[in-house]
């Protein structure tokens, strides 16, 4: 493409010519799609955009026009590529040109436009940016110098078919790569959770490995159904220098998806020279046939699920029992099920926690070696059966089986804090290390306890940079402020959380009234207070939240009224009743003390 239309500067190149000549009428994708794929890569290598182009204009429902000067110089090919090996190596230089040969056509490359676009990328004065597209090298370049890789991320990869509904096909590839490669002991895998946010970013390979904590490289690609068949093109990028070290292309039916995503982590597990366990092998190996309906709604409720809201939570229980429904057998989704369960706070702690621990049963019935499913039983454990002994095992096993999954680490650290136990901070600093950017981890908790408030409210403000429109973030940030005693600003922190939640955040609400009463606004309080009960007859709202509120504004007697509602409840708040800071004024009366010991807690 981008030799069509640099062959003709200022003209329009229209879409059926770009058709008759880059896509045959036996290529597998489809024209539009692909068209629409190769510009937004080509925008991209050039850093352009659809609305105010630089290179590339759109004409609509006609084709595109490059409108940026070219210059062919008189030197020879030869002369021209040592002057841009001056400034750019010439693997460097050709990579690039790969790359952006690569944008032309799904399938199957087309020789002669390679050796056009490899003329013009050294005779044209352009710029050669280093996008993180996708070409079909599948072994390191002779001249690369390798890069030891121990850290890494799995960048969201990329739909290729042109339509957003379809996302949910690369964020479970995602999601599924970044799992597998975590069970790998001697790496340390980035969450899925973090990543998600560089999704159809612009920011440069470098820049996002230092916000990851300085990973060593990064797992990117891009995916597309056709009918019951899915193509993956993956590739191994070093971080410091974003070059590609390794690239393979997968094409298999839909059914066999699992299996591809085992075979592509033993690859990349072989480039990057780490030895499996027989166990990890062993797991990687393991297939099951799953058929394309069925996986469809088990990768849509993954994709619920990684929202992390109480509507997507919802969502994702519901694409899950259809997935259950259809294949009574399909570990993945137990486990999927029983996350979902755990983390759905609007649902009543009985019917939560009882849906959370029967599919984690069912999944590790069927599958022992699933992390996620002993993770949610570990969480049912602990939340609502205050089960602490066996709460641990199942925790201790989630890690062994996945050291680098997060969540396990995360409220591990929260059963041993609970407990008293002060090594709970290692947990929840290995919970933040691997997932940095996730509002929603505790993982900076030991700030708080320590009253470090400002290093807590720097690192919630970078959070903010990357998810501007995260509730949660906000809300941690008035809580902060409210610990150090800046009421106001405080209040206006939580006062955007409750609005970015569409006023339905009851953590938001509990932590608004609670800043209202302790910097002496009653009338602000109760006000909050009345919509914390509206708001639980509509809806589970944690008894504990407004017990509180209560407890804050000196009511105490009502505060034990809701504490006792929690019990009855099993509100999963209650195990974090040593917590510092959230019912001071009732530690002193005997009742609170009560309370403990029949939640199991210790002194």
């Amino acid at each position: 493409m981008l030799a069509l239309l640099i062959e003709r500067p200022g003209d329009v190149v229209t879409r059926d010519e770009l058709r008759r000549k880059l896509w045959p009428a036996d290529t597998f994708v489809n024209f539009d799609i692909g068209l629409n794929s190769a510009v937004r890569k080509l925008r991209g290598a050039l850093n352009d955009s659809a609305e105010s182009p630089r290179y590339v204009e759109t004409l609509p429902r006609r084709g595109y026009r490059f409108i940026a000067p070219v210059v062919t110089p008189s030197a020879s090919v030869a002369d021209s590529e040592a002057q841009i090996s001056e400034t750019q190596s010439e693997g460097r230089a050709e990579a690039a040109v790969e790359r952006s040969a690569s944008l032309v056509s799904f399938w199957e490359r087309r020789t002669w436009l390679t050796r056009a676009l490899a003329a013009l990328a050294l005779a044209l004065v352009i710029p050669l940016a280093w996008p993180r597209g996708w070409n079909r090298r599948q072994s390191s370049p002779a001249d690369a110098t390798p890069v030891r890789i121990r850290s890494l991320a799995v960048l969201p990869l990329e739909n290729l078919s042109g339509d957003p509904n379809q996302d949910y096909l690369a964020d479970g590839m995602t999601e599924a790569l970044t799992t597998n490669l975590g069970q790998i002991s001697s790496l340390t895998v980035i969450s899925r959770q973090s990543v998600m946010h560089y999704k159809s970013t612009r920011k440069r390979v470098p820049e996002i490995a230092r916000e990851l904590n300085n990973v060593d490289g990064f797992v990117t690609g891009a995916i597309i159904q056709s009918g019951d068949r899915v193509r993956v093109d993956v590739q191994l990028v070093e971080a410091a220098t974003g070059r590609q070290s390794w690239s393979q292309t997968y094409e298999r039916g839909v059914g066999e998806v699992i299996g591809v995503q085992g075979e592509i982590t033993r690859a990349i597990a072989h480039e990057i020279q780490v030895t499996l366990t027989p166990q990890q092998q062993a797991r990687l190996l393991r297939q099951q046939s799953i058929d394309p309906q069925t996986y469809e709604l088990y990768a849509r409720g993954r994709s619920f699920w990684a929202k992390l809201t109480d509507d997507s939570l919802q969502k994702s229980i519901e694409y899950f029992t259809q997935a259950i429904q259809r294949q009574p057998n399909f570990a993945l989704a137990y486990a999927a099920l029983a996350e979902a369960y755990d983390g759905a706070s609007s649902i009543a702690p009985r019917e939560r926690f009882s849906g959370a621990k029967a599919a984690a049963y069912k999944a590790l019935q069927l599958d022992d070696t699933l992390p996620e499913a002993h993770t949610a039983l570990a969480g049912s454990l602990f939340l609502y059966d205050w089960n602490w002994t066996e709460a641990e095992r199942e925790f201790r096993r989630a890690i062994t089986l996945n050291p680098n999954y997060a969540p396990a680490h995360q409220f591990y650290g929260q059963l041993l804090k609970a407990l008293g136990r002060k090594n709970w901070v290692d947990e929840v600093k290995r919970a933040a290390d691997l997932d940095p950017v996730t509002s929603w981890f505790a993982g900076g908790d030991w700030f708080l306890d320590s009253r470090e408030y400002d290093k807590w409210i720097d690192r919630q403000k970078k959070k903010l940079e990357l998810d501007p429109n995260s509730p949660e973030i906000y809300v941690a940030l008035g809580r902060a402020y409210t610990m150090k005693g800046e009421y106001p600003t405080a209040i206006e922190w939580l006062k955007k959380g409750l609005a970015l939640s569409g006023g339905a955040s009851s953590n938001a609400l509990t932590r608004l009234g609670y800043a209202y009463a302790v910097s002496g606004r009653r009338a602000d309080a109760l006000e909050v207070l009345r919509q914390l009960e509206q708001l639980s007859k509509r809806r589970y709202v944690h008894p504990i939240q407004i017990a509180i509120v209560n407890a804050a504004l000196g009511q105490n007697d009502r505060a034990f009224e809701w504490l006792d509602k929690a019990y009855t409840d099993h509100d999963p708040q209650l195990v974090m009743l040593n917590r510092p800071g959230d019912l001071e004024t009732l530690r002193s009366d005997p009742r609170f003390a009560e309370l403990k010991r029949r939640v199991g807690l210790p002194e």
